[in-house]
């Protein structure tokens, strides 16, 4: 079975149509990136797949259900990661873990047990009684991940898991996202080409809310005659840089 299948799924806001037709298939545990500058469409496209945000027009199907007809069934297989680090600054790194896992249904002792868990699997543990308000931006981020990740969903979405972390957090992050490749499919939104290219099993370009090119990092830079995934970016999107 398809992780996600969308079919000609579409967004307009009054005027602007912010995705258009969008048709692809994303597989069982696979890491798939979407790319595309500003505005290109990825995070609408994550949002109606969370449903956070209904479409105009079109579906998709999540790990077999609609995003339309079966919203709930849908939001109980998923979670998200999104774009704004969404922790509680007050509360500290266990009490946000535990309070996450209990919105997902978990009793109070289930609660602490994944939250250790969690905590042990994303290297958390030893700042498990330290305020949130207290982490660096790089720590903040995983434990968003840590979050995301607590209600064992079948696929998490990340919205620029990286954006705004120095390059030993990225690092750090990433190495936390290896850990968890296989067991859910991610899927995830990105500016930075080499995260794609290193992490991502494929790649979706979206330029104006059109998908323009999908493959491998290799497959992608072969269908536009380009030496490297940058150039076949620019090709693909007709812009001066990724960002």
């Amino acid at each position: 079975m398809a992780a996600i299948q969308t079919m000609s799924l579409t967004k307009d806001f009054k005027s602007r149509r912010a995705v258009d037709e969008l048709s692809l298939t994303v597989d069982e545990g696979e890491v798939f990136a979407l790319l595309g500058a500003n505005g290109a469409g990825k995070t609408t496209v994550i949002r109606m797949l969370c449903c956070l945000l209904a479409p105009t027009s079109g579906d998709a199907l999540v790990l077999g259900d609609s995003i339309l007809a079966d919203p709930e069934a849908v939001k109980r297989k998923i979670n998200i990661s999104p774009q704004e680090t969404a922790v509680a600054l007050k509360l500290s790194v266990a009490e946000n873990l535990e309070f996450m896992a209990r919105i997902y249904g978990g009793s109070k002792a289930e609660a602490r047990l994944s939250a250790g868990d969690t905590m042990a699997a994303l290297h958390l543990s030893d700042r498990a009684k330290d305020r949130s308000k207290s982490l660096s931006g790089g720590m903040q981020r995983r434990l968003s991940l840590a979050m995301a990740l607590i209600s064992r969903p079948r696929v998490v979405f990340l919205d620029e898991p990286t954006l705004g972390l120095d390059v030993g957090a990225r690092r750090d992050l990433w190495r936390s996202l290896a850990e968890i490749k296989g067991a859910a499919t991610v899927v995830l939104t990105t500016h930075y080409l080499e995260e794609a290219q290193a992490h991502a099993d494929r790649i979706g370009v979206m330029r104006d809310g059109r998908l323009v090119g999908l493959g491998t990092a290799a497959e992608l830079q072969l269908s536009t005659g380009a030496d490297t995934l940058e150039d076949a970016f620019l090709s693909l999107t007709g812009t001066g840089e990724e960002r």
